[in-house]
C-alpha cells in the first residue's frame, strides 16, 4: 500500500487475488482515522489576546508583528485576535484572566504584577538598571544567556499562576519626564507633585522626597490640566507625543533612572501552551526572539523622529537632568532593592543573578559605550 500526505489525494493500491473484504474495510477505516487525526492536529486555533493598552499604541503594532510572525511560522495553525484593554476584563484583571483561561493570552509589562510578587519588577522594570547599571541591551543578555529566562519561568510558579510568558518588547530607557518649568537641582524637583510608575520605581521617588503620585495613563493629562499634579513621566518621545504631553508641558528631560530597563511581555495560559505541538512552541520562541531585536530597532528610530518633531514643531525644550538626581536616586534604589531582597527569597535569587551578571558584563558594556555616547552627543550638539 502507498499513500500520500494528508493534504494530497490518497491513492491506494491493493494487490490480491482472493481479497479478504474484511481486511480491505479495516484498511480503509485505519486510513480514515489517520486522516482525521492529522486534520484535527493541524486545525487552526484562534487565540484571544487582551492587552492593557489601546489598540493604537506602538506596542500593539509590534505585538501584531509578533503574532503575524507566529501565524506564518506555524502555517496558519495558530492565529490571534488582539483585543484592547477592557474588552473582556479590566486592565488589572488581565493576568488573572490568562491564568484562569478566560482569555487565551495577554500583553502587559510584567512589573504591573509587582503587587502579586515583588520580583515581577526585576523582569518588567528593574529600578535603576537593577542598581548595577544594566541597560536594556545588557538586560537581554542576562535574560537569554545569564539565567534570566529560567528565573522568569520560575516567577509564574512563585506567583502560583498557570502561565507561560514570553518577553517581547524592550522599551527602555524611559525619559525622566515632563515639567512645567526647568529644574536646576533636586530641591526644585521636590517642590513638584510628580506622576510616577507604581511599585518600587515610584516608591524610590518617595524615598528621596519627591511627592510621587501613581495613577493610570488615562488620568494623567486631566490631572495635569486640573493642577492635581505638576509634572509627569510616561515613557519615551514617541509614546509621549502620541499621548499629548506637549499640549500641556514644554520642558522635557530624557535622562532618568526609574525605568532604564522596561520590557513588555506576552502571556499564554499554561494549559493552552502545553497543548501546542512542538513546532508551534518553537514558532512562539523564534518569533519572540525576533521581536526583541525588532522592537529595539523600531523604537530607536521612531523615538528619534518624535523627539525632532517635539522640539521643532511643538516648542518643547529639551534639558539635561540635574546631576544630583542620579546620586540620590541610585542610592535610594539600592536601598529599596536590598530591603526587598531581605524580605523575599525569590526576589533575592533574581537580584543576585542580575548582580553576578553585571559584575562580569557591565564593566565591558558600559565602558565600550562611553565612546559611542561621547561621539553621539558631539553630533547632537551640532544640530542645536
Amino acid at each position: 500500500m502507498k499513500y500520500a500526505s494528508h493534504c494530497s489525494p490518497i491513492i491506494i493500491i491493493v494487490n490480491y487475488k482472493r481479497g479478504n473484504m474484511r481486511k480491505i474495510i479495516t484498511l480503509f477505516l485505519g486510513i480514515a482515522v489517520i486522516i482525521g487525526f492529522s486534520v484535527s492536529a493541524n486545525a487552526a486555533k484562534t487565540l484571544k489576546c487582551q492587552t492593557v493598552i489601546s489598540a493604537k499604541a506602538d506596542e500593539v503594532v509590534m505585538l501584531k508583528d509578533f503574532t503575524d510572525t507566529v501565524t506564518t511560522l506555524t502555517g496558519g495553525s495558530l492565529k490571534f485576535e488582539i483585543m484592547p484593554a477592557g474588552t473582556v476584563v479590566g486592565m488589572k484583571e488581565t493576568l488573572d484572566a490568562v491564568d484562569k483561561g478566560l482569555i487565551d493570552c495577554g500583553f502587559a509589562w510584567t512589573h504591573y504584577w509587582s503587587g502579586d510578587h515583588p520580583a515581577a519588577m526585576l523582569f518588567g522594570s528593574p529600578v535603576a538598571g537593577a542598581g548595577v547599571g544594566i541597560d536594556n541591551i545588557a538586560f537581554l543578555s542576562w535574560f537569554q544567556y545569564g539565567g534570566g529566562k529560567e528565573l522568569y519561568d520560575q516567577l509564574w510558579k512563585e506567583m502560583g499562576r498557570d502561565i507561560k510568558g514570553f518577553m517581547l518588547q524592550p522599551v527602555g530607557p524611559e525619559a525622566l519626564g515632563w515639567f512645567p518649568k526647568p529644574i536646576k537641582n533636586m530641591d526644585d524637583f521636590r517642590k513638584l507633585k510628580f506622576r510616577t510608575p507604581p511599585g518600587i520605581p515610584g516608591q524610590t521617588y518617595k524615598d528621596i522626597g519627591i511627592a510621587s503620585v501613581a495613577m493610570g495613563g488615562g488620568d494623567i493629562l486631566p490631572a495635569l490640566q486640573a493642577g492635581t499634579i505638576d509634572a509627569a513621566e510616561w515613557c519615551c518621545p514617541k509614546p509621549d507625543m502620541t499621548f499629548g504631553f506637549q499640549k500641556v508641558l514644554k520642558h522635557y528631560y530624557l535622562q532618568g533612572l526609574h525605568q532604564v530597563v522596561v520590557n513588555a511581555d506576552f502571556y499564554m495560559t499554561g494549559k493552552t501552551y502545553n497543548a501546542l505541538t512542538a513546532h508551534e512552541k518553537k514558532s512562539l520562541e523564534v518569533a519572540a526572539n525576533a521581536s526583541l531585536a525588532k522592537s529595539l530597532s523600531y523604537r530607536i528610530y521612531e523615538n528619534g523622529k518624535a523627539l525632532r518633531e517635539l522640539t521643532t514643531k511643538h516648542g518643547v525644550q529639551l534639558h539635561d537632568t540635574p546631576a544630583d538626581y542620579f546620586v540620590e536616586y541610585m542610592a535610594a534604589a539600592k536601598a529599596t532593592l536590598n530591603k526587598n531582597a531581605a524580605k523575599n527569597a525569590f526576589f533575592k535569587k533574581v537580584w543576585d543573578s542580575q548582580k553576578a551578571f553585571a559584575d562580569i558584563a557591565v564593566p565591558f558594556w558600559s565602558g565600550a559605550q562611553m565612546s559611542n555616547a561621547q561621539l553621539g552627543m558631539a553630533h547632537a550638539a551640532t544640530l542645536k
